[in-house]
């Protein structure tokens, strides 16, 4: 599996990705990204300003997640420059349960320890037990449950610090 940063070339497959995840939800009766927020012009422009990351084997894109620095919407309190966030992160039906998502973790913990950031979090709707169940899996441990809007969201950490062996 190749894991780099996108080019906006990559913005129309990232978008299939997106909405491919969105519409599996979306059947379960589990929505979860809005149309705007995954729309073509959005993904390209946020592929533009380097933030989407893409799996692939061979030409085939499994995967996708966005990379960020900053995170205020979700993490207000966490002081700038010292974190990175995963939003975003999606699989392709086809290459679901093989592991993609978390070789884009792993990826994503590399990058961040990297640019000198101390931890990496993200967040998901906290009723959401299978997605969590994945995080915890890979060591991410749960910072808290906030409530923003009406719904609740679970956000998640784990140190960028290199394993002990």
């Amino acid at each position: 599996m190749n894991i780099q940063q996108a080019h906006p070339s990559d913005a129309p497959a990232i978008a299939s990705v997106l909405h491919e995840a969105a519409q599996w939800l979306a059947g379960d009766g589990r929505g979860l990204w809005s149309a705007t927020e995954i729309s073509p012009e959005r993904v390209l422009r946020d592929t533009s300003a380097g933030l989407f990351h893409v799996a692939r084997d061979g030409e085939q894109l499994a995967g996708v997640m966005k990379f960020e620095l900053e995170d205020a919407h979700f993490w207000p309190e966490i002081q700038p420059g010292t974190s990175a966030f995963v939003h975003k992160l999606a699989v392709r039906r086809a290459w679901a349960k093989k592991g993609v998502s978390t070789e884009l973790l792993s990826y994503a913990r590399t990058r961040a320890r990297q640019l000198g950031r101390g931890h990496l979090r993200l967040d998901c709707v906290a009723d959401r037990q299978g997605l969590r169940n994945l995080y915890e899996d890979f060591g991410f441990t749960l910072h808290g449950v906030v409530q923003i809007g009406t719904t609740s969201y679970a956000r998640y950490q784990v140190s960028t610090a290199m394993p002990q062996e």
